[in-house]
């Protein structure tokens, strides 16, 4: 089973990429969801995150809560990097473990794990192949605006964390370009499908 790593920046349109390429028959797995687990009561990680920033990090249920670590993390570099060395080791385990658990002979004969920070990981060189999802940089922060019902300054911030999307479209095997309508991102999930996938894709 190929190793297929998709990867962009803050509302690139990973998830709809990936959705699409699900629909082809590609099995995926989500990073922030194996993240949102890991964060959840009484796990290891949880722990070690409230021993490092303390017990108003966590929810009354003993989960952490994730907006408001954000709202330190995305405005101290040093804690970010305390919380990525605290949680991206286990992430990364959790989706190797999947990887490993699929059949062998499956078809397509490879799987994608969704990673937003892989390149900011180094973690690229443990797949055979990398998808971008991009748009211009405008149109993320009008995106996490609008998703987040957030400020401009606060949307930047959040990119600033991540690599910028010019430097990951240049590291990419393959790039899908969300901001042209969304027949044109199909077309191109489609194209990228074929490129990996013997035979001819199904219809999305």
């Amino acid at each position: 089973m190929r190793k297929v790593a998709l990867t962009g920046g803050i509302g690139t349109g990973k998830t709809y990429v990936r959705t699409r390429f699900q629909e082809l028959g590609v099995p995926a797995i989500d990073a922030d969801a194996v993240v949102h687990d890991a964060l959840g009561p009484g796990t290891a990680v949880t722990a070690r995150v409230a021993e490092r920033f303390g017990p108003g990090v966590l929810t009354p249920d003993g989960a952490v809560d994730r907006p408001r670590l954000a709202a330190i993390v995305f405005a101290d570099d040093l804690a970010r990097e305390d919380l990525e060395g605290l949680v991206h080791p286990h992430v990364f385990a959790v989706i190797m473990d999947w990887f490993a658990r699929l059949p062998e002979g499956r078809k397509p004969g490879w799987a994608i794990a969704d990673i937003p920070l892989l390149f900011e990981t180094r973690r690229e060189v443990w797949f055979d192949k990398v998808i971008v999802a991009a748009c211009a940089p405008d149109e993320q922060i009008r995106r996490v605006m609008a998703r987040d019902d957030s400020l401009e300054g606060d949307a930047r911030a959040r990119l600033r964390a991540q690599w910028p999307i010019a430097d990951k479209v240049a590291r990419a095997d393959f790039v899908v370009w969300t901001d042209r309508g969304f027949d044109e991102t199909d077309r191109q999930v489609a194209e990228v499908y074929r490129a990996l996938t013997p035979g001819p894709p199904r219809s999305l």
